[in-house]
């Protein structure tokens, strides 16, 4: 998205038109739950040729529809052909997904192009940035801290805001290894405390191991107890700020950051960013959009996390698109694509049975419960050899699905549903083929919204979607 914004704002609403065409005609596909498909007998509900094609097919062969992008080229129809006989549709949707969704690959050069911070290579010190992280985690707040620190070198501000600050990891990187105000906004005080506790044995550390140029560049974020939501006016955030920093007055400029805000947060970011004239640009990598608000989910709400731009909800009026993300299509959109691309390649039967063991026990669940359809299970690690009966009772351990005895678990239309279970790898793959559309569509809506404000806007794929799949930055710059 780096040409002008007349040419981005027409470009995005010819892909919107197209991925709205798309998502119509599949809908009953992104609406249809896994754990639903022996209760619904999904598999029937796949076009005849789908049903026999798919059949016929090694289970691994499925992995050739969830190509990730960096494999695909223009010629994907005909290399697919040549491996796999596929339904012509099928094949063709695949092409279409390919030329519409927005990459999930980061460039190569992002790497050469971010600044670098020797402070998170020092022998002393590097283990008191990424203290009790995960290693998701590392390398999320890594390549934020370089990506936002870039902004700031290209936009002339006095410090960054990061909402949803947590223990500071983020910020920490900011302040102490590239020399950058940070006022942190977490709504638990318990978090805030360990942050500054951290920040605190961090700076009791350094002045062991660097000399006093190398304190002196140090920045001590502020953090504040504090929760944003659509109700909070820009003038409360900006006086929150003024008063965590001590300044005199509000002249001051800022960009605003955040690391998976979920749900409707990232809008709201959105929102402070276009509402307070002392923002000069945006960067956030959102999550959890099954979170978001719609006007169908909350009809009395007066600000919604989706859809933002006035384009979209135009789009959305016309019978043409008369069409919703619902609640099931925003929540396959959070699933990692790539890891199932690598499981179903590599053949690990044991792992992708877990679908059709749930997807029984629903139907176990809906014949004696009929009331608590979708009640959560626990979450069960397949393991070879695995009965159904072994997998039940741990799933509904501490609910009142125990109660349910060996005698009530034993049918032979269970058996029967497990002997399938490659048709339920078929569903779910088709499903997850059409993930990353829909995250694109959330995306472009993100696109227009600040475009639509007379922003400079760019969206792409900074984190390696196998160890972060929610891997997209949103970044947005007033003109």
């Amino acid at each position: 998205m780096h040409q002008s914004s007349s040419n981005n704002m027409i470009d995005i609403s010819n892909k919107l038109d197209t991925c709205l065409n798309v998502v119509k005609k599949y809908e009953w596909l992104l609406n249809s739950y896994v754990s639903d498909f022996y209760v619904e007998d999904h598999w029937n509900k796949l076009p005849l040729s789908w049903q026999k094609h798919l059949e016929q097919l090694p289970v691994e062969s499925l992995s050739e529809l969830l190509q990730s992008d960096v494999d695909v080229d223009v010629d994907v129809g005909v290399q697919v052909t040549r491996r796999s006989l596929w339904p012509l549709e099928l094949l063709a949707l695949r092409q279409v997904l390919c030329s519409l969704d927005i990459s999930r690959t980061p460039k190569r050069q992002l790497e050469v192009e971010l600044p670098s911070c020797p402070l998170l290579e020092h022998r002393k010190l590097k283990h008191m940035f990424m203290k009790c992280v995960k290693p998701k985690k590392s390398h999320e707040i890594k390549r934020m801290a370089a990506i936002c620190a870039r902004s700031c070198q290209q936009n002339s501000i006095d410090f960054v805001v990061d909402f949803g600050a947590g223990l500071g990891h983020l910020a920490r990187i900011l302040g102490y290894g590239y020399g950058i105000n940070v006022c942190c906004f977490e709504m638990q005080a318990n978090l805030n405390q360990q942050a500054l506790a951290i920040d605190a044995k961090l700076e009791s550390m350094a002045a062991k191991h660097l000399d006093a140029s190398e304190l002196a560049k140090f920045k001590r974020s502020a953090h504040l107890t504090q929760r944003l939501s659509s109700s909070t006016k820009p003038t409360e955030f900006i006086e929150s700020i003024r008063e965590a920093f001590q300044l005199p007055d509000t002249d001051f400029q800022f960009g605003i950051i955040g690391l998976h805000p979920c749900g409707d947060l990232g809008a709201t970011l959105m929102r402070m960013f276009l509402n307070c004239e002392q923002a000069k640009f945006l960067n956030f990598v959102g999550c959890c959009y099954h979170k978001m608000s719609t006007q169908e989910s909350q009809p009395k709400m007066d600000l919604h996390g989706y859809p933002l731009s006035s384009q979209l909800r135009r789009q959305l009026q016309t019978d043409a698109h008369s069409c919703q993300l619902s609640y099931e299509a925003r929540e396959i959109a959070c699933h990692a694509i790539e890891l199932y691309y690598d499981r179903l390649k590599a053949g690990q039967h044991e792992y992708l049975k877990i679908h059709s063991l749930r997807a029984a026990a629903e139907r176990i669940i809906v014949h004696h419960f009929p009331d608590l359809r979708h009640s959560a299970l626990r979450n069960v690690k397949h393991a070879p050899g695995m009965t159904f009966n072994d997998y039940f009772q741990k799933a509904v351990e501490g609910t009142r699905f125990a109660e349910l005895n060996s005698t009530q678990l034993n049918s032979k239309q269970i058996e029967t549903d497990l002997l399938h279970w490659e048709r339920i790898v078929c569903f779910y793959t088709l499903r997850l083929m059409l993930a990353p559309h829909v995250e694109s569509i959330i995306l472009y809506d993100r696109a227009m919204f600040l475009l639509e404000k007379g922003c400079q806007v760019n969206i792409e794929a900074i984190f390696d979607p196998r160890i972060s799949p929610r891997n997209h930055i949103t970044s947005a710059v007033k003109n």
